[in-house]
């Protein structure tokens, strides 16, 4: 990885787009400490003092706690491309958007930063009318001003994600949430140390606590590069005088097809209904959905694995066809050796990618379900845990091979030349 970096800082294209990249997480952190006005800060914390704002916290890199302008982060529009997902498979026009190439996929583009503004306006609303208490003149134009701000905000971070995903290395929006969870550490390291110091753990559960980081990393790591490799055989064509095909390759089929999308997903639903339970706290039915879907409770856990499953088949359904594999095999006089091509075929690749998706799909459910085991084991209270560690590997191994990916392909203009 090193070298790879070191590989790349030498080339200026690469080197401006990583620069770039850099200088947007700069403004990322800065706007992360641009309070919202009207907010009376110290009536604040003991608001926000609670569990199920914990992701949106790690998400936003802190703002969200600290109430800035960039408090909702981007899960806003993390929830309008899920609607957007979820479209596509309902609604026939959408559907149609999806399959009609660059231009079909502009226009989901334009729809889902449409989706993305609307929700987070409303989910700004109930953030104010949540914080009536801890503002300095709660009005109808106090709630307007945090509103609009907290929109604002949310749709800045989704334009500087396009833009790092345009100009930058990388996925602008993965990267912005990478940047959020990265930021943390340096806090969780001091609240480790002021655990020791307190004597609430000791330091044989902080060993504890790395052993088991350096597992999920691994595990991870071996989880997002694993591969089911699908032998197919290209049959010989004569064409003229000379002879075309007859060579053997792969079909790769990851393991983990979905990537951390699922979690992500998983996560978002579930913090819809307890971040709605929160802004009624007075109400029997909002503190009965703040204990059931509290992350210790086992329904919770039970939730959040069937979701996890559920997303990891949906977002692989969507973005793997094996029809559209088989026919393109077909097309080219590809076959899987004991197979016939066509149906055959693709029903073999559908069968083999259930499988395999399973292990991915449980895989991610055990890492996201993890923290709760490790604070029964260390008692460290650290919400960085398996969903954050899953996320930024996830990202960073994605972004490594966008840079060799870019490095290959100046390696092969410059043989070309």
């Amino acid at each position: 990885m090193l070298s790879t970096l070191k590989s790349a800082w030498k080339m200026d294209e690469l080197r401006k787009k990583i620069i770039f990249t850099l200088m947007m997480f700069i403004i990322f952190r800065i706007g992360a400490h641009v309070p919202v006005p009207g907010v009376n800060t110290d009536a604040l914390k003991g608001l926000l003092d609670q569990n199920i704002f914990g992701f949106i916290d790690i998400v936003s890199g802190g703002a969200f706690k600290s109430f800035t302008v960039f408090a909702m982060g981007i899960m806003p529009y993390i929830n309008a491309s899920i609607i957007m997902q979820l479209l596509t498979v309902v609604i026939p026009y959408f559907e149609k958007l999806a399959k009609e190439g660059q231009e079909g996929r502009k226009k989901m583009v334009q729809y889902t930063r449409y989706g993305t503004v609307i929700l987070g306006f409303l989910q700004a609303i109930g953030m104010s009318l949540y914080l009536r208490s801890a503002l300095e003149n709660p009005n109808l134009f106090s709630y307007a001003v945090i509103a609009i701000t907290l929109t604002a905000g949310t749709a800045f971070l989704m334009w500087m994600g396009e833009l790092i995903t345009e100009k930058g290395i990388g996925n602008g929006i993965s990267l912005i949430i990478f940047a959020g969870i990265v930021s943390r550490i340096p806090s969780g390291i001091v609240t480790v140390y002021q655990y020791l110091k307190q004597g609430e753990t000791n330091i044989f559960s902080v060993l504890l606590f790395l052993i088991i980081a350096v597992v999920i990393i691994a595990g991870v790591v071996g989880m997002h590069e694993g591969q089911r490799r699908i032998p197919v055989q290209y049959a010989k064509r004569v064409v003229g005088r000379k002879v075309y095909g007859g060579q053997s390759t792969h079909i790769p089929l990851k393991v983990n097809q979905a990537g951390v999308i699922p979690v992500i997903f998983a996560m978002s639903i579930l913090m819809f209904p307890t971040t709605i339970a929160g802004f009624f706290p007075n109400s029997g039915v909002s503190a009965w959905i703040l204990r059931v879907l509290s992350p210790q409770h086992g329904f919770y856990m039970f939730i959040y694995a069937l979701l996890i499953l559920f997303f990891t088949y949906f977002y692989t359904a969507v973005t793997f066809n094996p029809r559209d594999v088989a026919e393109n095999m077909q097309k080219y006089g590809g076959f899987i050796p004991g197979l016939r091509p066509g149906k055959p075929t693709a029903d073999y690749i559908d069968r083999v990618l259930t499988r395999i998706t399973l292990a991915g799909a449980v895989f991610l459910a055990f890492i996201a379900l993890l923290p709760n085991l490790v604070m029964a084991l260390t008692g460290l209270n650290l919400y960085f845990g398996g969903t954050s560690l899953l996320i930024v590997v996830g990202v960073a191994l994605e972004t490594m091979k966008q840079i060799e990916s870019h490095l290959l392909m100046r390696h092969y203009q410059g043989f070309m030349k």
